[in-house]
């Protein structure tokens, strides 16, 4: 079964958010209906960025990834390379664990 990785970028905040999915449609509405505790509080949210790995061991491996600070690096220049501006490091965060 595929699984996705993305990055939802906050239309209020301009804060970012890395996830993994099945569904990507049905995450982001969950997303924006609040149902996930730290996106309720920076509604809407938007899908910037997505990838599709293989399986949940993988789509884990590359989530971490992304939200290392190698990952963040890797979409920081993803994003200035495709004009997605303002961007700064404080704005690609994570939640806390």
């Amino acid at each position: 079964m595929p699984v996705y990785l993305y990055v939802l970028e906050s239309v209020s905040s301009k804060i970012f958010y890395v996830g993994m999915t099945t569904n990507l449609e049905n995450r982001l509405l969950e997303h924006n209906s609040g149902k996930s505790k730290f996106t309720k509080g920076h509604l809407p949210w938007k899908i910037v960025y997505y990838e599709q790995v293989n399986d949940f061991k993988e789509g884990r491996i590359r989530e971490k990834y992304l939200k290392s600070n190698a990952g963040k690096s890797f979409l920081k220049k993803h994003f200035e390379k495709i004009g997605h501006v303002p961007f700064t490091d404080e704005t690609l965060g994570s939640p806390p664990a």
